[in-house]
C-alpha cells in the first residue's frame, strides 16, 4: 500500500482533494492530508510517504522549502507541486528538481489524479529497480550464502526423509546454487575453531570469512563443494570430485582431503592464529544417509585426542568397529534432531507437519527391535518440549490431564504414552488457533470502539495503527481480513450513523454535526453526506418527522 500526502494551507482545497483520493483507490492508496508544512512534516516523522502533493506557496514554509526537508525523511517521495501561480520563478524553481512534478489548480482534478498515477509508477517502477541495483555480485553471494546454509542445516537433521526424490534434490540444488550432483556420493567434512578468549563478536566475524576464503582457495582446486555453519558453529563442507578432475581422482580424494587439510589447517595457524580440529568422513557417503554421517563425526569431534588443536580425524574403518555398529543402528540422531524439528513446528504453529513427524517418530520409538531407553528418552524429549511451551504460554490452566506429562511411570505402556503426548499436542495446537482467533477479534473490536468514541478526531490509518501497535499496510488488510469491509468505508459508515444521530436534534447547528464526525468544513461535511444518504444535512433533518 501506497501512501500520498496532501498538503495546502486553502482548506477547502485540501479537503476535496482528501475525498477524491480516499475513494479513488481505497485498497492500494492511504491518503493523509495536512493544512501547513509543520503539520505535513510531523506525518513526515510518523510514517513513510511515497508521494506529497503540495501547495507550491504557503504561508510559513513554501512548498519548495517543505520538499527539501521532504527528501531527509524519505529519499524516494516523490513531490507533485499544487499551484494556482504560474509566475516563471516558481515553475522554473519546480521543474529544475528531480523526481518534481508540476501541476496548475486550475488543470482541474483529471489532471492531478493523472499526474499522481505518474508518479505512483515511477515510485513502483525506481523500488524495483532499486532492489536489482543493490544486488551486486557480493550481496547476492552473500544472500546465496545464507539461503543455502538454511537449507543445508535443514537437510543435515532429515536427509533420509529430504533426499528420497532426487530430482526434487536437484532441483533445489540448482535454485540455491549448491554446485554438488544429488545422484553423485559425497563426503563429508566438520571443522571446529578454538577462538581466543573474550573475542568480541565482529572480530569472530571477520576471522570465520577469512577463514573461508582459505579453505575455498584449497578446496576449489580439485574438488565442488558447499560449506556452511551449522547450528553447533561448526564449519560443514560436503565435498565432490570437480568435473575437471580424472577418473582415478575420486578413488583417492579422501587421502587427497587429509593431505589438503593440514595444509588449511596450518594456513588458518599462520595467517590467521586461529586453531582448529577437523574430522573428515573415511568414504563417500549416499545423501539419504548424511544426518547420520554427520551426527558420528560430532561424536568423533568430541571424542577426539589430546588437545585436538591440530588433529584431523578420518572416520575410517580402522575405527572401533562395534562402536560404528551401535551407533548405526540407534536413534541417537534421530530423537535431538526430530524434538527439535517438531518444536520449531509447534512454535510456527505447523499443525500438518508437527503430527507427522510425530507419527514417523513414534512408529520407530514402539518398533518391536527399538532400544527401550531411547524410547524413553524420546518420550521425555518431546514431553519437555510441550512443557516448555506450555510454561512460555501459561497454557497450564487451560489444558487438562498435564499431570502425567513428565511421568512416563503413570501410563499403562508405552504406546499409551505416546498416544498421551498427541493428544497434549492437540489440544496446545486448538488452544493457539483459539487463542489467534479471540485475539484478532479482540483487536477489530479495539478499533471499532476507539473509531465510534473518537468520530470527531485523527482517524486516518497511520493514526489507528499507531495506537494499536501495527504496520499501517498490514491493519487494512487485516480488517478487511475480519470484517470484509475496508477499514475507510467502516469510518464513513460510523460518521454516517453518528451524524444522523445528532441531526435528529434540531438545536445542534450542522456545522458543529460536521465537526463532532471529524470534517472541519462543513461544506465537505455536506458532500459526503449527500453522496451517502442522497440528501444533504438540511434535507435530511427536514425529513424527520415531527413529535
Amino acid at each position: 500500500m501506497y501512501r500520498l500526502l496532501i498538503v495546502d494551507d486553502e482548506e477547502i482545497i485540501t479537503d476535496s482533494l482528501y475525498e477524491v483520493f480516499s475513494r479513488l483507490m481505497s485498497d492500494q492508496l492511504d491518503v493523509c492530508k495536512a493544512y501547513s508544512a509543520a503539520e505535513a512534516l510531523d506525518w513526515m516523522s510518523r510514517t513513510r510517504i511515497d508521494v506529497v502533493l503540495t501547495d507550491i506557496r504557503m504561508p510559513g514554509k513554501s512548498g519548495l522549502e517543505l520538499s527539501e526537508e521532504i527528501q531527509a525523511y524519505w529519499p524516494r517521495c516523490r513531490v507533485i507541486f499544487l499551484t494556482g501561480y504560474s509566475e516563471f520563478d516558481y515553475v522554473y524553481q519546480a521543474i529544475q528538481m528531480s523526481d518534481a512534478r508540476y501541476v496548475l489548480k486550475t488543470e482541474g482534478y483529471d489532471k492531478v489524479i493523472e499526474t499522481v498515477r505518474e508518479a505512483l509508477q515511477d515510485v513502483n517502477r525506481n523500488n524495483r529497480l532499486s532492489e536489482l541495483a543493490e544486488q551486486s555480485r557480493e550481496q547476492k553471494y552473500a544472500l546465496e550464502w545464507m539461503a543455502q546454509g538454511d537449507y543445508v542445516r535443514h537437510l543435515l537433521q532429515e536427509s533420509q526423509q529430504l533426499c528420497r526424490d532426487r530430482d526434487a534434490l536437484r532441483d533445489e540444488f540448482r535454485e540455491l546454487n549448491i554446485a554438488l550432483d544429488p545422484f553423485a556420493p559425497v563426503a563429508l567434512i566438520l571443522s571446529r575453531y578454538m577462538f581466543p578468549e573474550g573475542i568480541t563478536y565482529s572480530r569472530r566475524s571477520e576471522l570465520l570469512n577469512a577463514s573461508r576464503l582459505i579453505w575455498r582457495s584449497y578446496l576449489s582446486e580439485r574438488t565442488r563443494y558447499v560449506g556452511i555453519v551449522d547450528k553447533n558453529g561448526d564449519w560443514v563442507w560436503m565435498l565432490q570430485p570437480s568435473e575437471q578432475a580424472d577418473e582415478a581422482f575420486p578413488n583417492h580424494m579422501i587421502r587427497y582431503l587429509e593431505g589438503t587439510l593440514e595444509l588449511i589447517q596450518e594456513s588458518c595457524l599462520e595467517s590467521l592464529g586461529l586453531a582448529m580440529s577437523i574430522t573428515v568422513s573415511g568414504a563417500f557417503c549416499g545423501w539419504e544417509t548424511l544426518t547420520s554421517q554427520y551426527e558420528r563425526l560430532r561424536r568423533l569431534q568430541q571424542h577426539r585426542i589430546g588437545d585436538g588443536l591440530s588433529i584431523v580425524l578420518t572416520d575410517c574403518d580402522e575405527c572401533d568397529i562395534e562402536s560404528r555398529k551401535t551407533f548405526e543402528t540407534t536413534e541417537d540422531s534421530l530423537i535431538p534432531n526430530q524434538a527439535e524439528i517438531m518444536a520449531a513446528h509447534l512454535e510456527a504453529d505447523r499443525k500438518e507437519k508437527f503430527f507427522a513427524c510425530l507419527e514417523d517418530l513414534t512408529s520407530r520409538m514402539l518398533h518391536p527391535d527399538a532400544n527401550v531407553q531411547r524410547t524413553v528418552e524420546a518420550y521425555y524429549a518431546l514431553a519437555l518440549a510441550l512443557f516448555g511451551y506450555m510454561n512460555r504460554w501459561g497454557l497450564h490452566g487451560q489444558i487438562g490431564e498435564v499431570g502425567k506429562l513428565m511421568r512416563l511411570d503413570d501410563h499403562a505402556s508405552m504406546r499409551e504414552g505416546f498416544q498421551y503426548l498427541s493428544r497434549i499436542a492437540d489440544s496446545i495446537f486448538s488452544l493457539k488457533r483459539l487463542d489467534e482467533k479471540e485475539r484478532a477479534a479482540s483487536a477489530i473490536d479495539r478499533i471499532c470502539r476507539y473509531v465510534n468514541e473518537h468520530l470527531g478526531e485523527d482517524l486516518s490509518l497511520v493514526r489507528l495503527a499507531e495506537i494499536n501497535h501495527f504496520n499501517p499496510t498490514y491493519l487494512s488488510r487485516f480488517f478487511k481480513q475480519e470484517r470484509g469491509i475496508n477499514l475507510s468505508d467502516y469510518i464513513d459508515q460510523c460518521r454516517i450513523r453518528k451524524a444522523m444521530e445528532l441531526l435528529k436534534d434540531g438545536e445542534i447547528k450542522v456545522r458543529e454535526v460536521s465537526a463532532a464526525v471529524g470534517y472541519e468544513a462543513a461544506h465537505s461535511f455536506t458532500r459526503f453526506f449527500k453522496k451517502a444518504t442522497g440528501m444533504t444535512p438540511q434535507e435530511y433533518r427536514d425529513s424527520i418527522p415531527i413529535g
